[in-house]
């Protein structure tokens, strides 16, 4: 795994105080690479224990406890040991309320998330996304919230549930709304990932109509300035539209013709 928000080696993100000379931030750093030692020499039971140590000498929820858990996620998750594994993760969400930065708790969590998603038990994303949605109810933490309703709509497309996936988009939809009511432009990036998901759910649904309306909507979106979309999402987009264009010719030429 190449995502340092999953591998730390660095501090990304963290804020630091003047307390260097802090004793038990030395004694949880050094059992905190200990243990990732261990696990550099495939003695993941051991590192197992190691990193839970780390978790024994914490005091306070900090930044060497998060990163503990993180490395106990990625270890349970390659052996298979799937409840463990989330028992780590929801100790992991108890921390992003004020254990370490916004910003690096966001990008941590999205990279588990996406660590976890190359699992084909759906059941276990769909756990891990309601799970995360659960505990972000206080954190507010509105862009990490649309993030992972986006993955969890993304896995409600995959299980061709699309009443479940309606529901995620109008959430989405609502969170991307103005004081007035209206859509807010300001949000076109998250206005074009909701787009996608809508996009694709019409075209398996074969519904033209809805997709006509969507169309117009996200080419307007892409032309705000401040709509920086993923070259996924604009595939989608543009792949999407292409077909029902050349359907929409075949379509009149048939009706031409006859």
């Amino acid at each position: 795994m190449g995502d340092d928000y999953m591998d730390d080696d660095e501090d990304y993100g963290f804020e630091y105080e003047d307390d260097s000379g802090s004793e038990p931030d030395v004694d949880m750093e050094n059992q905190y690479y200990t243990a990732k030692g261990l696990r550099s020499d495939g003695k993941l039971d051991e590192a197992i224990k190691s990193f839970e140590k780390v978790l024994e000498l914490e005091g306070e929820k900090g930044e060497w406890g998060f990163k503990a858990l993180k490395q106990m996620i990625k270890i349970t998750f390659g052996q298979n040991q799937l409840q463990k594994m989330l028992e780590y993760y929801r100790e992991l969400l108890t921390y992003i309320k004020s254990a370490v930065t916004k910003n690096y708790s966001e990008k941590s969590i999205n990279a588990i998330l996406d660590y976890i998603s190359t699992s084909r038990q759906m059941d276990l994303l769909q756990h891990f996304y309601e799970t995360t949605l659960d505990a972000l109810k206080d954190a507010k933490n509105e862009r990490l919230w649309f993030k992972t309703n986006t993955k969890l709509g993304k896995l409600f497309f995959d299980l061709r549930e699309f009443a479940k996936l309606e529901r995620i988009v109008k959430q989405l939809k609502v969170s991307c709304k103005n004081e007035m009511g209206e859509e807010d432009q300001r949000k076109g990036t998250q206005l074009l990932e909701i787009y996608a998901l809508e996009i694709q759910m019409y075209t398996e649904q074969k519904n033209n109509k809805a997709l006509k309306s969507v169309y117009e909507l996200a080419t307007q979106a892409i032309h705000t300035k401040s709509a920086i979309p993923h070259p996924l999402i604009l595939g989608v987009i543009r792949v999407r539209k292409h077909q029902v264009q050349t359907q929409c010719k075949r379509q009149y030429s048939g009706f031409v013709a006859e």
